[in-house]
């Protein structure tokens, strides 16, 4: 069970999320939410991001957004900061996923992969810096995978992508630290999701959406202001050998 929501934690911060239309961008938008944020909701399902927002009354907002395109993300950033002024903190959540063999896959798909599950984030990373240069400094929370963190059959551009991502955030996490931005990578394994296929086998732990929102709420919130350029996995054990189940989910 994920802990509790540390109701005030966030007041008065604005918050982007992608990804945000169901399972875990659904799960840490609303997380947010409960500990005071005003979330910025986006997903190229802007009727999920709506849902997800819904009960959020006047402090969430849901925004179309594929992270593929800067004038997207130039989109997001101007209703953040004409709507509250700022952006604190940023999750770079959302992600595609399919499993196809080297041999299999195809150039232009693997670039579509790299374009969403890599590319987004830098374009996202790029694109918060004017705004939390002007507030003094904030977070960015990546999600990987454990696809980024070992090799598995049949992920040759999901695990490129994963892999990439935490480069990113390591490269990132230098380079923006002296302007007070904090920049960090979960690293889950398999979560009960839609992106989950129907049948996988089972890990040693499958976690909740919830679960993985208290940690990326726990990444952007001060209460990790001592972490920076890390990874902190969350796979229930499989890459230490207590689960067998290669597959992964968002």
């Amino acid at each position: 069970m994920a802990d509790a929501p540390n109701h005030g934690r966030f007041e008065g911060s604005v918050v982007v999320v992608t990804g945000a239309a169901a399972g875990q961008g659904r799960a840490e938008a609303r997380r947010f939410a409960a500990e005071g944020a005003f979330v910025v909701a986006t997903d190229v399902d802007e009727s999920g991001s709506a849902e997800t927002v819904r009960d959020m009354g006047a402090r969430g907002v849901a925004v179309r957004h594929d992270i593929s395109r800067e004038d997207d993300w130039a989109t997001v950033i101007v209703t953040a900061v004409q709507k509250w002024g700022k952006i604190d903190d940023l999750v770079n959540n959302a992600g595609i996923y399919w499993q196809k063999s080297i041999e299999a896959e195809t150039a232009d798909a693997f670039r579509r992969m790299l374009d969403v599950n890599l590319v987004g984030a830098f374009l996202g990373t790029r694109a918060v810096l004017s705004p939390m240069r002007a507030a003094g400094g904030g977070a960015i929370v990546n999600v990987s995978s454990t696809a980024g963190c070992s090799g598995f059959p049949d992920h040759v551009a999901y695990g490129a992508a994963k892999w990439g991502l935490r480069g990113l955030t390591r490269t990132a996490s230098v380079e923006l630290g002296p302007l007070g931005i904090r920049v960090n990578c979960v690293v889950p394994g398999a979560v009960d999701t839609a992106m989950r296929p129907a049948g996988a086998p089972s890990t040693s732990r499958v976690a909740s959406p919830e679960e993985i929102a208290a940690i990326v709420a726990f990444l952007a919130s001060p209460d990790a202001a001592t972490i920076t350029g890390s990874d902190v996995i969350a796979d229930g054990g499989f890459l230490v050998g207590l689960g067998k189940s290669p597959l992964v989910a968002r």
